[in-house]
């Protein structure tokens, strides 16, 4: 029975050595306390930039006659909440008369770029563009809205004429963030 009874009784110490490890353990873990700090998280929200640009005239059939203005009012419009941009306007003759006055220099069927144009190369112009959330943008392209017709033109340089002369108008826009330059913002429009 002695047997019985220290085995009891140490049982009855283990369980009471357990208790008071557990107490202890318990007491010291409730004591022990982390820095922690949980800001608010940020939501990033991202919109997608966007550029609308177009190109309008009133008409695109025009008579050639010695002394007399024709009307001619391209117009490039980079529309509102469009992001900052290269806006550029390419001109295209085909059969163009090449006749000039007398000075050789001065067309007789001429036309001038606009105020605010830059000239990249021949032909191909540009100006550069801010952001306009409220409005749209617009720049004409032609100078006075006219291709000048000189008095000196005569029948037979009309008669030398070879072909229907065309000039077309062509408008880019291209971002300007990220761009390093006009070149670099023109040859991704044509590449696009």
């Amino acid at each position: 029975m002695k047997n019985k009874t220290n085995r009891t009784v140490s049982i009855k110490i283990a369980a009471l050595i357990a208790a008071i490890v557990l107490v202890i353990g318990c007491t010291a873990g409730g004591t022990i306390a982390w820095l922690v700090s949980k800001p608010d998280p940020i939501t990033n929200v991202f919109t997608v930039g966007n550029i609308n640009a177009e190109l309008t005239e009133a008409a695109t059939e025009f008579k050639i006659v010695p002394g007399v203005n024709i009307t001619k009012n391209p117009i490039a419009t980079v529309k509102a909440n469009s992001e900052e941009c290269y806006l550029f306007v390419q001109l295209t003759e085909e059969n163009w008369p090449n006749f000039t006055e007398a000075d050789k220099t001065t067309r007789k069927v001429e036309y001038k770029i606009a105020d605010g144009w830059t000239k990249l190369k021949d032909g191909v112009y540009y100006r550069e563009v801010t952001k306009d959330d409220a409005k749209d943008q617009v720049f004409h392209v032609l100078q006075d809205d006219q291709v000048t017709v000189s008095n000196t033109l005569t029948k037979e340089n009309a008669d030398a004429i070879t072909g229907t002369p065309k000039l077309t108008v062509a408008v880019y826009a291209v971002q300007k963030e990220g761009m390093d330059s006009a070149d670099k913002a023109w040859a991704t429009a044509k590449a696009n």
